[in-house]
């Protein structure tokens, strides 16, 4: 595939993967399947870390819309990366399980400065 464009990059990138995923239904399913385990595992750990941080402070609540803030962010980013004409319902089960994972990370990275 020939890249004549930005707006191409995405397609350049992930039509292999549709293709992959499109040449059976286990090829398809190994997709949702890390999709979702990835979306079910960054909601555990995030959800972990909201509770180890605690209640709602003045502290807390910093902390929180920081991690609000980065979770937009993969989101903006991951709208202007993944591809809207195809697969769309799985790269948007992926979008939120990264944009979950980065507010976890970031609460996680706040947790271990406040022990230290």
């Amino acid at each position: 595939m020939k890249i004549k464009s930005i707006s191409d990059i995405p397609n350049a990138i992930f039509y292999p993967l549709k293709s992959w995923a499109e040449q059976s239904t286990g090829n398809w399913n190994i997709l949702i399947g890390v999709g979702f385990l990835l979306f079910m595992g960054s909601a555990i750990f995030a959800y972990v870390f909201y509770k180890k941080i605690g209640q709602d402070d003045e502290r807390t609540n910093k902390i929180f819309l920081k991690s609000s803030y980065f979770m937009l962010w993969v989101i903006i980013l991951c709208d202007m990366i993944f591809p809207k004409d195809y697969m769309w319902n799985v790269f948007f089960l992926f979008k939120y399980a990264l944009a979950i994972l980065a507010g976890g990370i970031y609460m996680a990275i706040q947790y271990k400065k406040d022990l230290s």
